[in-house]
């Protein structure tokens, strides 16, 4: 049996994770173009771009930040020069959770050990997931803390997803879900809603029957939609499509740190609920974004039963106090992120009055830093 140890990890600091699609600039297709953009990457800056599973995928993280402010500041740095890289090989970066048009069967993997394993596992069900993400790590300072957030907020990450929708469209058909990245993750083993877990203890305990079973090699290998990061310390919180505009990335990411720190400092306490009805609750957010309907399982809410925007209009007033705190430009980007609205419905929008998707693409990529 294996003690998992926790890192140490100031309270609220904050890594951000970006997954952009690689286009090339003539067809706005998906292209297999990071292997070259990445080796024009400075060793500066080596450490902040990874490659992903597919060639068409670039993953742009922060360093360790202790503000929204500082993530703004260390990811538009970071976003410039691969933006400026990118042209130089006739490719553009592209913020959506799905490209609406690429063919799976289109794209080349990435080489490396862990992705050759994957692959040979997922066989069609892996070819078929092309999706890209925004993730973030929130620090906490100790292992029961970090359980304990993952057990809250996971009843409460359907008010986020429905904040990200962006993943409406799939092989050049409208799949009728706001996010459909949703579905094609929850397609891939041990992904998804964790359930209750309770302790520290109860991972470590999971984790281990996990690995003695031949079920996981790695803690990686569980895809939940909010994860323990024992070597760094944090939670990472992964239910988020990748949202259009950079300001609804700050947005995102201020009401994660807001509702880390009530978690740990016991304005909000998990407790075991219906499994059906976190479910019931994702799906709603996946089908119909910020209009899907929200059923609060803590009672946390003045409202039990509401729209999702309605909902997170509510977790706001509550988490009110945290923003002040952290100050900067949280909050602001939150009220902007509500204000408009989410990615999928733009591209819906945008389709429908132009008829392209490459005209839907390009005004989307061009309202990107707008806030």
């Amino acid at each position: 049996m294996e003690n998992i140890v926790f890192a140490h990890s100031s309270s609220y600091t904050l890594g951000v994770e970006l997954e952009f699609q690689i286009l090339d600039r003539q067809t706005l297709n998906l292209v297999s173009r990071a292997p070259a953009i990445l080796a024009e990457v400075p060793q500066a800056l080596g450490d902040r771009v990874a490659p992903e599973f597919i060639r068409s995928i670039l993953e742009i993280q922060t360093g360790i930040c202790m503000s929204v402010d500082e993530v703004a500041k260390d990811l538009k740095s970071s976003i410039a020069l691969l933006e400026q890289i990118a042209a130089n090989h006739d490719s553009l970066l592209f913020s959506a959770s799905l490209h609406p048009f690429a063919e799976p069967a289109d794209q080349l993997f990435s080489e490396g050990e862990r992705y050759q394993r994957i692959m040979n596992e997922l066989q069609h069900v892996g070819r078929r997931f092309i999706s890209q993400g925004l993730h973030v790590h929130v620090g906490i300072e100790e292992g029961d803390a970090a359980i304990a957030v993952c057990d809250a907020l996971q009843l409460y990450l359907p008010i986020l997803l429905g904040l990200s929708c962006s993943s409406p469209y799939f092989r050049g058909e409208d799949t009728g879900l706001s996010s459909y990245r949703t579905k094609l993750f929850e397609a891939l083993p041990l992904a998804g809603i964790a359930g209750y877990i309770g302790s520290w203890q109860g991972y470590i305990d999971e984790i281990n029957m996990l690995r003695s079973s031949f079920v996981i090699q790695e803690t990686k290998d569980l895809w939940w939609d909010i994860r323990p990061s024992p070597g760094f310390g944090t939670v990472e919180i992964r239910i988020c499509d990748l949202p259009a505009r950079f300001v609804e990335v700050l947005g995102l990411t201020s009401i994660m740190q807001a509702f880390v720190a009530a978690i740990v400092e016991g304005i909000v306490k998990p407790l075991p609920v219906s499994y059906q009805l976190l479910c019931a609750n994702k799906w709603q957010a996946a089908r119909y974004g910020l209009e899907g309907r929200f059923t609060d399982p803590l009672g946390l809410l003045p409202t039990r039963t509401q729209t999702i925007r309605q909902a997170a209009y509510e977790l706001l007033g509550l988490l009110s106090p945290f923003f002040d705190r952290f100050g900067g430009r949280g909050l602001d980007a939150v009220q902007s992120l509500l204000a408009g609205k989410v990615s999928a419905d733009k591209q819906r929008t945008l389709k429908k009055r132009h008829g392209s998707f490459e005209t839907m693409i390009m005004k989307l990529h061009n309202t990107y830093w707008h806030e």
